[in-house]
């Protein structure tokens, strides 16, 4: 554990880290595990142990906190207790394994002891249709600030925040690469909310043109930023391209069905630029300037496994 005064952070090294899970019970067997992976994702129960496990612990101690907390100002306020979620926002690059870690959290943490109800929702859904982005000119921005229905997205949180009965989050599919129309989630009072997405760190300097006066961020109570060095996100973004292509894209329906035709050598080159330049022109203009908000830093090495933490004081 390092205590750098002049950072704002502590640094664990893994060994250190997962030193802290104490008696953390592990509530997944492997076979669960597997359901959890996202496509290029390896994550093994080793790594649930050492990394999810005390971060399962440590966010036990926040979500109390904020419970006592809020119960605390409703006897001030003589009302009766509201249940209003505790959110975690989860935000790092396309590629770096945000889906399997939100869902492995979800697991964990609607195990404990209390029996929370736990829901999972991720900003994609949130994206304009492709019908609006390309009339904006857009569908090579897609992932960028701009392309999200920002307001949309922000009720959303808001309603959640608000203690709504029901909320609605509209559904992205990964092989149309569009809005799902006239679908959606329900999100019924959950206990705790985990929003994935490559913007919920962002705030009102990633939004010049609008006017808003509160962000996503704002209603985070939590939040964890996915860290890895470009070259191995390159590296898992086409892996992954490649593994859809011999997958979801084969349906006649995947906006990406013509990719099939292609050899190996002409898909890893569309990835490649596809990479290069939209994922990591919008990894470091809007994404990586978002990392130092986040209350952890989970920091990958190869085969998607945590190597450092970063928690803020």
């Amino acid at each position: 554990m390092n205590t750098n005064v002049d950072s704002p952070y502590i640094l664990f090294s893994r060994e250190k880290w997962a030193m802290l899970r104490d008696s953390e019970p592990l509530t997944l067997a492997i076979s669960e595990l597997e359901t959890l992976k996202g496509i290029n994702d390896d994550i093994s129960l080793n790594e649930v142990e050492d990394i999810y496990l005390p971060l399962s612990r440590l966010l036990s101690y926040y979500v109390n906190a904020k419970v006592n907390r809020q119960a605390a100002l409703m006897e001030f306020l003589r009302q009766q207790q509201q249940k209003i979620p505790f959110i975690i926002g989860i935000a790092g690059s396309v590629s770096v394994g945000k889906s399997t870690i939100a869902r492995v959290l979800q697991a964990l943490l609607s195990r404990w002891a209390e029996c929370k109800k736990v829901s999972l929702v991720t900003t994609d859904g949130f994206l304009y249709p492709n019908v609006v982005l390309e009339q904006r000119g857009l569908m090579h921005k897609k992932g960028f600030p701009q392309s999200y229905d920002i307001r949309k997205l922000l009720q959303f949180v808001m309603d959640v925040k608000s203690g709504a009965k029901e909320v609605k989050a509209p559904v992205y599919s990964h092989r149309a690469y569009d809005i799902v129309l006239d679908e959606f989630e329900v999100i019924s009072q959950p206990d705790i909310l985990i929003l994935e997405g490559l913007n919920v760190l962002q705030s009102g300097i990633d939004y010049p043109k609008d006017k808003l006066r509160v962000f996503v961020s704002d209603f985070l109570d939590f939040s964890i930023y996915i860290d890895t060095e470009e070259e191995l996100l390159e590296k898992w973004f086409i892996s992954r391209f490649l593994k859809f292509r011999k997958g979801a894209f084969t349906d006649p329906q995947s906006f990406f069905h013509n990719y099939i035709s292609l050899s190996d050598k002409k898909v890893i080159k569309m990835a490649t630029i596809i990479w290069r330049d939209i994922n990591r022109a919008n990894l470091r203009k809007n994404i990586l300037p978002t990392r130092e908000r986040a209350d952890l830093i989970l920091h990958k090495s190869e085969n998607h496994a945590v190597n450092y933490v970063k928690l803020r004081k």
